[in-house]
């Protein structure tokens, strides 16, 4: 029997979107288990007196297509799965976007509540690696970068608890030869 995606769709564009509803259901089912584990430790006083159970709590999914038709599902936040368990860490992984452009790449990443002079950026082996830490949130993220970039032309803003950091690529070898050095005729 088909499913109602593949009636409506046609056979590729049905099995991305048959993907993309097994993908909520596992994370629905994954949701309500946390939620138990979580409501379960909240309510013990003897966790809550040794420090387990710490706020706030992130989690958050983003569903996007790749270039080749299938979904991405990428994690975010502060609670991690172990095995079939939830766990809650102090430090929150943020919410990121990445934008390749042709001569640049922009990360953006929502970094809410710390003040400026408490981020930390460095990229290191094409990694861009963002820290920040205030006296009540804690953020760090390492970002694969699409393309190596220039370091030294960084240039990162931080406003209402987004920080846009953007690079110069670097030129491929082969284009920096073909542009040459361009010689003036008197």
């Amino acid at each position: 029997m088909s499913s109602p995606w593949r009636r409506r769709f046609g056979f590729g564009l049905g099995d991305v979107f048959d993907e993309i509803e097994r993908t909520i259901r596992e994370m629905e089912r994954f949701v309500a288990r946390m939620m138990e584990e979580f409501e379960a430790r909240a309510l013990s006083p003897s966790l809550e007196s040794k420090g387990e159970v710490r706020g706030p709590i992130v989690y958050g999914v983003r569903i996007t297509i790749g270039p080749d038709g299938q979904p991405i599902i990428e994690e975010f936040g502060n609670v991690k799965r172990i095995g079939r368990k939830a766990v809650v860490e102090e430090v929150v992984e943020p919410l990121v976007d990445v934008i390749e452009e042709k001569d640049k790449v922009t990360v953006i990443a929502e970094v809410p509540g710390v003040d400026k002079d408490k981020i930390k950026i460095k990229v290191k082996d094409n990694k861009l690696i963002i820290r920040a830490e205030d006296k009540d949130r804690k953020y760090y993220k390492e970002i694969e970068l699409p393309a190596e970039v220039k370091p030294e032309t960084a240039k990162a803003k931080y406003r209402n608890g987004i920080l846009e950091i953007t690079f110069e690529k670097k030129k491929p070898e082969k284009e920096e030869e073909e542009e040459g050095l361009e010689i003036k005729v008197e």
